[in-house]
């Protein structure tokens, strides 16, 4: 069943980036090669050199906010990344320039701040700007929102919830006489620039993405010993000799391994041999350590 639900997602995934960029198994060569007719030369540079500066384990991750940024470009316009911000934030190419986050996406990366904000703006383009957030961690519909002044029976009121996502509070009238809102949760959707990020991460995977490096860093070698831990693992816990395919030797290697391996669809436990294998690729010889000694203890 969860490996029928992973590849349900990938599905989906390709089917909406089909719609967005054309192509429905999108590779770093298409997606840079599209982004430098939308964003220009030189922007896509500076998010290449970002993405290589990312951990490997995440650099799919920072390529996704790039086809969010390049969907956004789309709908919005070039004149996005140099528009005034009634001198409250910086452009956005001064963001990228710079390559700073700002307030208030600090806890996200340079790219995945530029692609939520242009996830936010292109929400508000197509549904006016949101009267409040919240939060979708709880489902409960009744009453999450604090109503406008002017709010009346069957009114329906813009609220964000993620980067790029939006619903509808429907206003109505309680028993009581006071006025409340259900959450419309049918109402639920997301911007195109949001969309697209989603959809490139999933599918085109964790990689690799070869982005002319030299040397190339998915040919450096692993640590023998922790690889051989960590893949014996996997094969005792239900990975299938195919997906784990023969001793890893490099860094591509487990990238390759952890993309066919599809850790997430599986058991909790393996949240633990994730951690090892990111550490084992991206150089944390600490965390490592601690992971290899964590998943050898259990039984």
């Amino acid at each position: 069943m969860r490996e029928a639900r992973a590849e349900d997602a990938r599905t989906e995934a390709r089917r909406l980036i089909r719609d967005l960029l054309g192509e429905e198994r999108p590779d770093a060569a298409l997606l840079l090669r599209e982004a430098g007719a939308a964003l220009g030369a030189d922007r896509v540079a500076h998010c290449v050199e970002l993405a290589r500066g990312a951990p490997l384990t995440r650099r799919s991750t920072e390529l996704a906010a790039l086809a969010g940024l390049l969907v956004g470009t789309r709908e919005l316009g070039e004149e996005w990344w140099w528009r005034e911000r009634d001198g409250k934030l910086p452009t956005p190419d001064e963001v990228l320039r710079s390559s700073t986050a700002v307030d208030p996406w600090t806890d996200l990366t340079v790219l995945e701040m530029l692609a939520a904000w242009v996830a936010d703006d292109a929400a508000d383009a197509l549904w006016g700007r949101p009267h409040v957030a919240t939060d979708l961690n709880s489902w409960q519909a009744e009453d999450r929102i604090e109503l406008p002044g002017d709010a009346r029976p069957g009114q329906r009121i813009v609220v964000s919830f993620d980067a790029g996502g939006r619903l509808d509070a429907v206003v109505l009238r309680r028993p009581s006489g006071e006025l409340g809102s259900n959450l419309d949760f049918d109402s639920l959707r997301y911007s195109r620039p949001a969309e697209a990020q989603w959809s490139w991460g999933v599918a085109a995977g964790l990689g690799p993405h070869h982005l002319d490096e030299h040397p190339d860093p998915y040919e450096q070698p692993v640590d023998a010993r922790a690889a051989g831990i960590l893949h014996a693992w996997a094969l005792r816990h239900g990975a299938s000799a195919d997906r784990a395919g023969p001793a890893w030797r490099t860094r591509g290697d487990v990238i390759a391994a952890i993309e066919r391996i599809d850790w997430m669809w599986r058991s909790g436990e393996w949240f633990a041999w994730w951690r090892g294998v990111s550490a084992l690729v991206d150089g944390e010889p600490e965390q490592l350590a601690a992971r290899l000694k964590e998943i050898t203890a259990a039984p």
